[in-house]
């Protein structure tokens, strides 16, 4: 029996050897499928492990509050909102006094903290960029004035070293804690912590080195997201002692970072902040807490929308939602073209069955089963199904290695992507394969004889 079958085997492939353009041209909708098939999972997984990567980065139920200007359209349109109000009298009034809202400020961040329930961590970040310098090195880098929370909601672990502690924070100390890049740029073959390291006019003592947190470019461009590697990260009440405005805090004292009565007249708010991230303690009220927000920001703005409010988690789904449509595409086009490369080989099975008349008339003469024809004809299915998968595959880890590379879109081709084309190669191959070997095998043996 196994015999038999390697001879039916060995017929299978001298035919396809004696018709190899033939043979390749019947395999080319199997090529292009199985490479379709390669491609959509290489991007399908790729598309996913940079999600759940990004979610990683973004954390889990973040809201993200951002400074911004104000345009002319902004403007105009609260002022007809508070002519409507008022009937025309006051609108324009309250559209100047709206010009004074200073922004984002530590009082707004311990208002929300102070006032919505289901907020569970709030960080404020104050950025700013700064000449470093250390020895005979220096660099441009961001100095970002953050708090502990900082650290917990983007998922950046401290690899040496320690936390700012309750002292340093409260005081303003000039302490610091570096981002590996950072280390890697100034501090080769030397231990930074404890080292002090020029930053603008301050000198900072090196408390800690965060761990590395690869963020791909893709990330970065879709989500808005800094290098943290390349940060130095200080104490938030530093940065307004030492960068943002030493005047105004050191004649505010103490109740610089915690005065909540900015709305009273003559106040001014010099703690700008750049960021604000918010982290809510359930999914669910992700929308509702940032309509709130929204709300209770304009209030305190003096009706000013000079903040924009994200939820990367949103965005998130919806690039995967996006992503899940593209695959769908993908996979309707790599299973229209497994269709067609079937049919076709099914259509030159058919002909090569007309075209062998005579030979399978001879063989079956010779004592050649039905059995033996119907292997013959299926091997020769199977083989030029294989054959096209070998090179669909090659083709389609190719595409997905240029995809990644030059269309900077994450693409991961795994073994059991290859494995599902084979697969479906061979099930091609073997399906449409059936109905010619077994229209070979029920011919006549004496009418096959006298086929010209």
């Amino acid at each position: 029996m196994l015999d038999r079958n390697f001879n039916n085997l060995y017929i299978a492939l001298d035919s396809l050897g004696a018709n190899r353009l033939r043979s390749f041209l019947t395999a080319l909708g199997i090529i292009f499928g199985v490479g379709a098939v390669i491609a959509m999972l290489a991007i399908g997984r790729g598309a996913q492990a940079e999600i759940l990567d990004q979610m990683k980065l973004v954390g889990v139920n973040n809201i993200v509050i951002k400074p911004k200007a104000e345009d002319k359209k902004d403007d105009e349109q609260q002022q007809k909102e508070s002519d409507d109000k008022s009937g025309g009298g006051n609108g324009k009034a309250a559209a100047t006094k709206a010009r004074f809202s200073k922004g984002l400020s530590i009082a707004d961040a311990e208002s929300i903290r102070r006032i919505i329930p289901t907020v569970a961590v709030i960080s404020p970040e104050m950025i700013q960029e700064q000449d470093v310098i250390y020895g005979s090195k220096s660099s441009k880098l961001k100095i970002v004035g953050v708090e502990p929370a900082f650290f917990d909601i983007n998922n950046i672990k401290i690899g040496a070293g320690d936390v700012f502690n309750q002292r340093q924070r409260i005081a303003g100390e000039g302490v610091c804690i570096i981002g590996s890049d950072v280390k890697r740029k100034f501090f080769i073959s030397e231990d930074p912590i404890g080292k002090t390291i020029k930053c603008g006019a301050q000198w900072l003592k090196i408390i800690g080195v965060t761990e590395e947190k690869t963020i791909s470019k893709a990330t970065k461009d879709n989500l808005g997201i800094r290098d943290y590697n390349l940060d130095i990260y200080i104490p938030i009440q530093t940065s307004l002692i030492r960068y943002k405005n030493p005047s105004l805090y050191l004649g505010a004292g103490e109740n610089a970072f915690f005065n909540n009565n900015d709305q009273q007249p003559g106040n001014q708010i010099f703690h700008q902040l750049d960021q604000l991230v918010i982290q809510v303690h359930e999914s669910e009220s992700l929308s509702e807490s940032a309509t709130i927000i929204s709300r209770m920001l304009r209030r305190r703005h003096n009706d000013v929308l000079d903040f924009e409010i994200t939820i990367p988690e949103q965005l998130l789904k919806q690039q995967q939602k996006t992503k899940d449509v593209f695959n769908i595409v993908l996979s309707a086009i790599a299973g229209i073209s497994l269709l067609v490369g079937g049919i076709g080989i099914m259509n030159i099975m058919l002909a090569s069955v007309l075209e062998r008349t005579r030979e399978i008339g001879i063989r079956m003469a010779l004592g050649a089963q039905k059995k033996d024809i119907v292997m013959q004809f299926l091997f020769e299915a199977v083989l030029i199904s294989l054959s096209g998968g070998i090179i669909g595959v090659i083709l389609g880890v190719s595409g997905a290695y240029l995809v990644d590379k030059l269309a900077d879109i994450h693409t991961i081709v795994s073994g059991i992507s290859i494995f599902i084309s084979f697969v479906l190669a061979s099930a091609v191959g073997l399906i449409f394969g059936i109905s010619p070997a077994r229209k070979a095998a029920h011919k006549n043996p004496i009418e096959c004889l006298r086929h010209d």
